[in-house]
């Protein structure tokens, strides 16, 4: 088996009592090049590399650290690695490279500064296997993109096995429902008969009419309590309704027609269509709408439905009263709208499962929602934004940019 190869520092140290002062400046230069060499070779990396010592102070970091993590060149030198990575187990690793042997950490933790990313971290040992603590090697891999990519095909998946439920659902409760619905109709008008009243009782028939008002009375009692029953039954049939349509809002969804709109006035009318319950439910409407909003490119009805579902769950998380806010600004490059309530609040465990599909804090709830109002955000190259408190109320804020999005062209090659 040959033997390893030497490096050009094994082998300067193995002579350097030997060299004369221009030796010695050839190899300062041999070692300057080779540094500059590796320096610029770690500046094109595209994985972050850090180096920390054993008391886990940066002494290095490449030109990737400073885009992944905020660092700055000469001013961040000697800080500690848990100021940039609060979420890093450094005294794990500390115990792994004092021990020794085959140590090479993985973990993957999320950062918010300068931007939020999900990263993937390989920490080694400078010393290799040898006992003791001489610094770690840090490689932080972006993998956001790859993480988004996973969260889409999970999505896809979801959104295939809610398609196949959706249109089942639709097809077995569809036609037994409409059945319901006018044979409800039809026992309402038999009632509203019972209901009427006669001309009034002739002089020859006052004696049985006498005799009968008791019965009478108990009659629209009954009728009564029927009328009630029935408009119980209307109304989970309606919901039954609803929650089909919204199963096959979820699987049908619709290119937005964009058009230069008024985003005050898809407040405006949603609030208008809502009024009633919102008046029903005795909440109190703040309206901050700015007063010089740009047009922006929009699909008014999608916009609209995306209030409708946002200022109905407002509505349901105030179940004793309370303050429903709506804000309209501008700037960013956008515009946007927000949905402010006063009720309980999401927990932090919640908050991020709250998109998903089914997945709903309401005992009625579909759990589909916002996982509509998710979608038409984002078709329309915008986003969502949450922000609860507990026991104190949640905020949606909804961003959608000024521009519309153009689709991106291959460029022609011209040829002499």
């Amino acid at each position: 088996m040959p033997a390893p190869k030497s490096s050009f520092l094994d082998k300067v140290l193995g002579r350097i009592g030997r060299l004369d002062a221009e030796g010695l400046q050839t190899v300062i230069q041999r070692l300057a090049r080779e540094r500059s060499f590796l320096e610029t070779l770690f500046d094109v990396i595209e994985d972050g590399v850090l180096v920390v010592d054993e008391q886990g102070r940066v002494i290095y970091f490449n030109q990737s650290v400073t885009s992944l993590l905020g660092l700055k060149p000469n001013a961040d030198e000697g800080q500690p690695i848990k100021r940039f990575l609060p979420d890093l187990d450094w005294k794990k690793i500390a115990r792994g490279d004092k021990a020794g042997g085959p140590q090479v950490v993985r973990h993957e933790l999320e950062v918010n500064w300068p931007r939020p990313r999900f990263l993937r971290l390989y920490a080694a040992p400078l010393d290799g296997e040898a006992t003791g603590s001489s610094g770690v090697a840090l490689i932080l891999h972006d993998a956001t993109e790859a993480r988004q990519k996973t969260f889409e095909a999970i999505e896809s998946e979801r959104m295939q096995a809610l398609t196949l439920l959706a249109a089942s659902v639709a097809h077995e409760l569809g036609n037994p429902l409409n059945a319901l619905h006018i044979h409800l109709q039809l026992m309402e008008r038999e009632l509203k008969k019972l209901r009427t009243p006669d001309a009034g009782p002739k002089p020859a028939r006052l004696t049985r009419y006498r005799h009968s008002r008791r019965a009478d009375a108990d009659t629209v009692n009954t009728v009564g309590k029927l009328q009630n029953y029935l408009t119980v039954a209307k109304g989970e049939i309606s919901r039954l309704d609803y929650i089909i349509s919204q199963f096959l809002q979820a699987i049908r969804p619709s290119t937005p027609k964009l058009q230069p709109a008024s985003l005050n006035d898809a407040v405006r009318a949603s609030l208008d269509l809502l009024g009633p319950e919102l008046k029903n439910r005795h909440l109190h409407i703040e309206e901050k709408l700015a007063a010089r909003l740009p047009l922006t490119p929009m699909d008014p009805a999608q916009i609209q439905q995306v209030l409708v579902n946002l200022i109905k769950n407002a509505m349901q998380a105030m179940t004793s009263g309370g303050t429903l806010s709506l804000s309209t600004g501008a700037g960013a490059g956008g515009v946007w709208f927000s949905v402010d309530d006063t009720g309980g609040g999401i927990p932090q465990e919640q908050i991020n499962r709250i998109f998903e599909p089914f997945y709903t804090t309401k005992a009625k709830g579909t759990g589909l929602g916002l996982m509509i109002v998710q979608r038409i955000v984002r078709d329309h190259g915008g986003r969502v934004e949450l922000a609860s408190r507990v026991n104190e109320g949640t905020q949606f804020r909804v961003w959608l940019p000024s521009h519309e999005r153009r689709p991106k062209l291959l460029e022609a090659k011209l040829h002499d």
